[in-house]
């Protein structure tokens, strides 16, 4: 098939859709399909997939969900999409938040191929949907499939718009985490490292694990907080470490896709402790990957994940006490961190690429043959 992926972010800005979006690239041009990317883009910035992009849009920064979204917000995109469609005549769309604006949307509208939306997010007050729902909802029914990453995706769109939802969820790559690599040496002095991995935004939690950390250290003075990860860490985080002199927090700034699984395989813990807003769990799935124990928070996204006491822990959400008592425990436990590691790698293995691409394609089939009335030949 000719297939046509659809982001509405900034395909040059590393993010869980755009990196979902290029994996998926890949799996579908190695099965043989041909593939295009439409996508906002940063004329400055180097795309980096391995397919082509047919760029739409320049992005300008938007605030949305406690994080902040590159979205093309330009009116003059109708005609553009318009052409692209016409000119490219995709078998099938496959659009990424299909109701967001504008790209998304403006593909959903005018696509005369069989479309299907996947639906990654979860904000809890459901205000996003709300306001726009008569609007959206002529435009939702313009999808022949929906994909839904997880439960809580699920339940969060499926609060305005009911229908049949298919669970499909990220896919990692279980291989570029779990073959061992070299540690980073400044990290392999015998303490017991504990890392984070994620943007710095209030939704991550991320002033929580210093509250516990700062619990922790006066009583493990052994241990050393990883940070790994963009931005700055806001002006409560600073406080907290400098009203309890907090020690051996190192930030590692931005890493490289290559690098980061040296971080994870230097860990001995790995703690997301994320507020909510979180559909799925990924840092959770390549930290399991590495073998590592991890700590989390016990909102749906990462629930549906992590088993608690198999894989790692869950903590209440903003709940820096909890968090310290969790992360205490796999400190002084080496035994359960090994075991729950060997966990961890078995359950992460059902979310490597390959079998997350071939339930795409599988249900890619059954849409298409729900569509047209036809037998297309299963993707393998």
């Amino acid at each position: 098939m000719k297939i046509g992926l659809t982001s509405p972010y900034d395909i040059t800005w590393p993010g869980g859709v755009t990196v979902h979006i290029s994996r998926l690239a890949d799996q579908l041009q190695a099965a043989g399909h041909e593939v295009k990317i439409l996508a906002p883009h940063s004329p400055s910035r180097e795309i980096p997939v391995g397919c082509e992009v047919i760029p739409l849009g320049r992005s300008v920064p938007v605030p949305a969900g406690g994080s902040v979204a590159r979205l093309s917000l330009s009116l003059w995109l109708d005609h553009k999409v318009k052409d692209v469609l016409s000119r490219e005549a995709f078998d099938l769309i496959h659009i990424h938040e299909p109701l967001m604006p504008v790209l998304a949307l403006t593909v959903l509208r005018h696509s005369n191929a069989v479309n299907v939306g996947t639906f990654h997010a979860v904000h809890g007050k459901f205000r996003n949907y709300g306001w726009s729902f008569p609007i959206l909802r002529r435009w939702f029914k313009r999808l022949d499939g929906r994909i839904a990453v997880s439960p809580a995706a699920r339940e969060y769109v499926e609060r305005f718009f009911r229908a049949d939802y298919e669970i499909i969820p990220n896919g990692i790559d279980v291989e570029n985490f779990s073959v061992p690599k070299e540690p980073i040496p400044s990290l392999d002095d015998g303490k017991t490292n504990i890392l984070f991995v994620g943007r710095m935004e209030k939704r991550k939690g991320f002033r929580y694990l210093l509250e516990a950390y700062g619990k922790l250290k006066w009583e493990n003075p052994n241990i050393r907080l990883v940070v790994v990860g963009p931005g700055s860490p806001d002006r409560d985080c600073y406080r907290i470490m400098s009203e309890r002199n907090l020690q051996d927090v190192v930030f590692a700034g931005t890493v490289s896709y290559e690098d980061l699984p040296r971080y994870y395989q230097s860990a001995h813990i790995c703690c997301a402790p994320a507020t909510g807003r979180e559909s799925f769990g990924i840092v959770l799935l390549e930290a399991m990957a590495s073998g590592k124990p991890v700590v989390a928070t016990n909102i749906k996204g990462y629930a549906a994940v992590v088993e608690h006491g198999l894989q790692g822990l869950l903590a209440p959400p903003k709940d820096s006490g909890k968090l310290a008592e969790a992360l205490g425990f796999l400190i002084n436990d080496p035994q359960l961190r090994e075991q729950m590691g060997a966990a961890g790698r078995e359950r992460a293995a059902q979310y490597s690429w390959d079998l997350v691409a071939r339930q795409i394609m599988g249900y890619y089939d059954r849409v298409m043959e729900q569509a047209y009335g036809l037998s297309r030949p299963r993707a393998v």
